[in-house]
């Protein structure tokens, strides 16, 4: 599979996840949900918009109501427990590598935008998820962000799952 600049990037950002010297702490945690949800809204906006097939539009509708709920309720955790998402390196590259995915996703058009931006859903959610489990699960530390984190993982598999599928669909040009 052919990965994007900017998806190689954000790969590097969610496994320097997994390379910190320490757990990351609570409000670092909270950056790097709020900010990987936000990448995804993001592109799901212009997906929505600028996908050439039924399944991208909808796929797109689906991450922008998901990841918006999923960061909906971070929101409303970190305020109820008066945590301040704290910006850190592993934020501030998925934010990067989300402005990189969107300035190629601009510049594509038709099938080609379709592929690039269900190959990017694929690799992002497999890289979220292998964050969620191998660092942002075990290093929460605040009992509720970990069953944030455990409840929507779920919802992160059938995410990869519906991209895996509708990625299928598009190499076999149905």
């Amino acid at each position: 599979m052919k990965i994007t600049v900017a998806c190689a990037a954000m790969l590097c950002a969610f496994s320097s996840v997994g390379a910190w010297a320490q757990a990351p702490t609570d409000p670092q945690i909270a950056a790097i949900v709020v900010t990987a949800n936000q990448v995804d809204i993001d592109a799901g906006k212009l997906a929505k918009s600028k996908g050439q097939s039924k399944e991208v539009q909808a796929f797109a509708e689906r991450m922008i109501t998901d990841h918006s709920g999923v960061n909906k309720s971070a929101k409303e955790l970190v305020q109820k427990l008066h945590v301040t998402p704290e910006p850190n390196p592993t934020s501030e590259s998925l934010q990067k590598g989300g402005d990189q995915n969107l300035a190629t996703l601009k510049g594509l058009s038709g099938s080609a935008f379709d592929k690039a931006y269900v190959d990017h859903e694929v690799a992002y959610h497999e890289a979220v998820l292998q964050a969620m489990d191998k660092t942002l699960i075990p290093s929460a530390q605040n009992a509720e962000l970990k069953a944030l984190l455990v409840k929507v993982r779920p919802a992160f598999v059938a995410h990869l799952d519906h991209a895996k599928q509708i990625q299928a669909q598009l190499k076999s040009g149905a």
